[in-house]
């Protein structure tokens, strides 16, 4: 059963596919309120925090993006899935980069939507917890229990599942995970196709810099970690 205290608030300028999200998740036990403009999302947001945003990335006032800045900047624990109708590869590597939670394109199953809200809700009630370790790969440094990541002693800033996939292909110490297994820890279940992992992974390459090229590729299987780790 859902808790009833999960809340979710829906902005989309669509009345067709609001109401139809809105109705879909309330069916689902989710207390939901649907936004057609970001005033009016605005106003509700400062009176009650949701625990999850689905959030469209074109808008009438302001896009998406700005107003999923606002929200990771604000400090707020809150999740976000982004929902876009474009065909734009730099929407989906934004919105992740920017603190999304995970993304959704249009159209899509009302069936998919649910499962990947699911998904995001039981990461939220996750308590992660690490023991007092490090880890070295050449250049690269991470400290789990103060999530700490370095390269070439200068820290790097990754996102939250970027630093979870991280810290699953170290713990493997070297081994392969598949793409199935990375998705059920990083995001709760897996997606089958979705390219959701591999632009969390090349967003992980590119921040990592040198030491990207310790996250190695198997094809057709998943990922690993290339060269010596020390603890």
């Amino acid at each position: 059963m859902v808790n009833i205290t999960e809340n979710i608030y829906v902005l989309e300028d669509d009345d067709n596919i609001r109401k139809l999200v809105c109705y879909a998740l309330s069916r689902e036990g989710y207390c939901v309120k649907g936004f057609p403009a970001p005033s009016e999302f605005y106003t509700e947001y400062e009176n009650q925090k949701p625990d999850l945003i689905l959030l469209d990335i074109m808008l009438p006032e302001e896009d998406g993006i700005s107003i999923l800045k606002k929200i990771c900047l604000s400090g707020d624990d809150i999740h976000v899935i982004m929902m876009t109708a474009k065909d734009s590869e730099i929407d989906t590597v934004t919105g992740l980069d920017s603190g999304a939670d995970d993304y959704i394109s249009k159209p899509f199953g009302i069936t998919e939507l649910v499962s990947r809200v699911r998904a995001v809700m039981r990461r939220g009630s996750k308590k992660h917890s690490e023991e007092e370790i490090t880890y070295r790969i050449g250049e690269l440094f991470v400290n789990p229990a103060e999530h700490i990541v370095k390269v070439s002693e200068q820290e790097v800033y990754l996102s939250y599942k970027e630093y979870r996939l991280l810290i699953a292909l170290i713990e493997a110490g070297g081994k392969v995970i598949t793409r199935e297994e990375l998705f059920s820890r990083v995001w709760g279940e897996y997606y089958g196709e979705s390219r959701t992992l591999d632009v969390h992974i090349r967003n992980l390459r590119m921040k990592l810099g040198t030491a990207g090229k310790y996250i190695q590729t198997v094809k057709n299987i998943g990922y690993k970690t290339g060269g010596e780790i020390h603890g």
